[in-house]
């Protein structure tokens, strides 16, 4: 799978970045490098559609002094080798190491999780994985049932396997992303992991303990009703994928479904819900 690099020159860069990133992860960039004056962002080669990143660059226009963007494809070889190059380990306080196999093992953190970098999202280094994962370390997982939609790397079904979760299930609509997913369920020596090809209706289970959907705004508010059908009562969703600017439309989308908005936390702007299934 190729990806799609959008270059973007802004000027001035401070408060547009943050615009320009929530409105370029709503029609489904997946990730943004910040440089100086400069927004990198990207996106599958698949889902690229030009005329809607044109749309957005002309409603802005008027109101910049500069604006201007290239795009690139990025073949998927090239990828994947930028991402072992760049790749470095994770930290979480002291207590989670996310790291590749060509790193030393750690012997000064309570858990590490093997992740293979590839192109697949969650890696830990993008915020709302790094808040997830931290997430997670507070959470009593032991004998609990989880669902992972969106699983990427696998990263935060391994981490709720190694913190005691009884059964997992974690979804991507993407072959290959499922096929990294599982052999990094095999570095870690994972075996109660079931990792599924499609879309939230490809689940069949329902009362889950705890779901984790780490994706994008709009596509959480379509999947909420779904979430809703396959959380236990007294359940736990972590929303994830978005900026703290959405955090208030989710809660009320949510609260419709029957959930209560317990905790949020931020990172860069970037955001992570936890809510309680009451009905």
């Amino acid at each position: 799978m190729n990806y799609v690099e959008l270059n973007i020159e802004l000027a001035p860069f401070h408060p547009w970045n943050e615009i320009f990133m929530t409105e370029l992860s709503d029609i489904g960039f997946e990730s943004f490098t910040e440089l100086t004056g400069k927004l990198q962002a990207y996106i599958p080669e698949d889902q690229f559609q030009h005329h809607e990143v044109e749309r957005i660059f002309q409603f802005y226009k008027p109101q910049l002094n500069q604006v201007s963007y290239q795009s690139q494809v990025l073949p998927s070889q090239n990828w994947n080798a930028t991402w072992e190059a760049d790749f470095q380990p994770v930290e979480i306080d002291h207590e989670l190491l996310i790291r590749a196999p060509f790193h030393a093992p750690s012997f000064q953190h309570q858990l590490e999780v093997i992740i293979q970098p590839q192109m697949s999202f969650g890696t830990g280094h993008h915020q709302t994985t790094w808040l997830l994962s931290k997430a997670l370390l507070q959470e009593n997982l032991v004998d609990q049932n989880v669902l992972d939609v969106g699983t990427g790397t696998g990263v935060l079904a391994i981490l709720a396997s190694k913190l005691g979760a009884r059964q997992i299930v974690g979804t991507d609509i993407e072959e290959g992303i499922c096929a990294n997913a599982r052999e990094n369920c095999m570095l870690n020596a994972i075996t109660n992991i079931e990792i599924v090809l499609g879309d939230i209706d490809a689940i069949q289970e329902s009362e889950f303990d705890v779901i984790l959907a780490n994706i994008n705004k709009n596509v959480l508010k379509l999947h909420i009703p779904h979430y809703a059908s396959l959380t236990k009562l007294g359940g736990h969703l972590y929303l994830s994928g978005f900026f703290t600017t959405d955090i208030e439309e989710l809660t009320d989308y949510a609260k419709m479904q029957g959930y209560e908005l317990l905790e949020t936390h931020q990172k860069e702007d970037w955001a992570v819900m936890k809510l309680l299934k009451q009905r």
